[in-house]
């Protein structure tokens, strides 16, 4: 039997996940757009052995750009730089349903794949964003079941394009003249109420068949979608018990829709404040608090929480009432209003104080303590049935990396938790992924037509 280990990502966010991060000394807001910066990120993340980093991205400039610098690359062109670099590092961008067409979207992610050999992965989102909507030329955003309807065609025709080419469909036989055998290259005629494509796709099958598909999202909707089709899911949860009754439900939901669960990894965010001592962590993590500026934290809390606070008091407990009706972890219409929910009905805090508890990771759990102390807890949750691994979110980037990966790793390891080099060579490989074979193969190879 096969030793479970942890999978860990690095999610890059360009300064760190901390929203002050871009101010705290060390820091180099002026090398998000330097292409050698992000090289150099993933050449640190291959040396600790990671299973991939990971890269949010949205169609829209945030507002709250004035007082934080945005995403600035577009992450597979991103990531297409980063494989230049690296051999074993698994890649995983955002991308949007609503806002692309499968044809595309199968293009771009399928280069990712043979020119990394083997390494991406997609990020599925829907996108809610009105300003998303109006880049496109639409007067109105679709609404959530408009949103996740079009990603489950979408992601069918997809992947449809991507099994078009048999594996064995290319020939190479130069004596021969054949360079590729025609009755293995199927059109896919996807006509659906949201997209249509005829296929078949230009390109042969990549390296890893598909790219993985990774899901971030925990509501009502999110959760189905991603028990059908997620190979990972990154979501967020700041206890444990939570955590737990998600990774229950999502397991479940998986062996219900007659997949192995085991093959759905679930990795929710931990942003963490790492110090020689627990108080010298905690005093790092109070100094980027203090750099936080209070008008982006209330947008930031506003937009994600789907809530007003504009007549609060910064100093006054935030009112239980304000997210009343936000369910709970298996069934709620918004998993980060929900995670907000919980720390208020928990923690009773000052809208100031929520605001610092957001200002680490927007809800994603932050702690802080030592290397060994933040072991410890990704160890727990790891063994108790909270999560398959963690998508690791350093408050900043490129001290918070290199702190993790050369302090917390290493107790990892030593622990037979972590891997000490890389078994394979493909993210598949990474998180113990089958390759799975074409569609069109075992449906031709069964009725006996081409």
């Amino acid at each position: 039997m096969t030793h479970r280990q942890l999978s860990l990502n690095a999610f890059i966010y360009p300064t760190g996940h901390h929203e002050a991060s871009w101010r705290h000394p060390g820091s180099a807001p002026e090398r998000i757009y330097d292409v050698h910066y992000f090289q150099e990120l993933a050449r640190a993340a291959e040396a600790a052995k990671l299973d991939a980093v990971f890269f949010a991205d949205g169609p829209a400039l945030r507002t709250e750009v004035r007082y934080r610098p945005d995403y600035g690359l577009e992450p597979i062109t991103t990531l297409v730089a980063m494989a230049t670099v690296t051999t074993h590092l698994g890649l995983i961008a955002t991308a949007s349903t609503t806002y692309y067409e499968p044809y595309n979207l199968a293009r771009l992610f399928s280069s990712l794949d043979h020119i990394s050999g083997g390494r991406a992965g997609w990020n599925i989102v829907t996108t809610a964003s009105d300003a998303a909507a109006a880049n496109f030329g639409l007067t109105d955003h679709p609404d959530v079941r408009q949103r996740y309807a079009r990603a489950r065609e979408f992601v069918d025709a997809t992947v449809k394009l991507w099994d078009s080419w048999e594996d064995d469909a290319v020939v190479a036989d130069k004596a021969a003249g054949v360079y590729a055998d025609p009755d293995k290259i199927h059109r896919v005629d996807v006509e659906g109420e949201y997209v249509s494509v005829r296929g078949p796709f230009n390109s042969a099958r990549s390296p890893q068949g598909r790219p993985v598909l990774v899901q971030a999202g925990s509501s009502n909707d999110g959760r189905d979608f991603a028990a059908h089709y997620a190979e990972a899911i990154f979501t967020a949860h700041q206890r444990i018990s939570d955590a737990q009754a998600f990774y229950r439900d999502i397991k479940l939901r998986a062996a219900d829709a007659g997949r192995n669960p085991d093959h759905v990894k679930i990795l929710p965010g931990l942003s963490p404040f790492l110090g020689a001592t627990e108080a010298e962590a905690q005093e790092l993590h109070r100094e980027f608090n203090e750099l936080t500026i209070v008008e982006y934290g209330l947008g930031q809390l506003q937009k994600m929480g789907r809530i007003d606070v504009s007549g609060l008091d910064l100093d006054a407990v935030v009112p239980a009432e304000l997210f009343a009706g936000a369910g709970d972890i298996t069934d709620n219409d918004n998993s980060r209003r929900l995670v907000f929910a919980k720390i208020v009905e928990r923690e009773q805090p000052t809208l100031r104080q929520l605001l610092h508890k957001l200002a680490g990771a927007r809800g994603h759990n932050v702690v802080a303590g030592t290397p060994v102390q933040i072991a410890d807890i990704i160890e727990e949750w790891f063994t108790r049935g909270a999560a398959d691994g963690f998508n690791i979110m350093p408050p900043q980037y490129p001290q918070g990396l290199e702190a993790f990966t050369s302090t917390v790793v290493p107790i990892l390891q030593e622990r037979g938790l972590f891997r000490t080099e890389y078994t394979g060579t493909t993210l598949r490989d990474h998180y113990g992924l089958t390759r799975p074979e074409s569609q069109y193969a075992r449906t031709f190879a069964s009725s006996g037509t081409a």
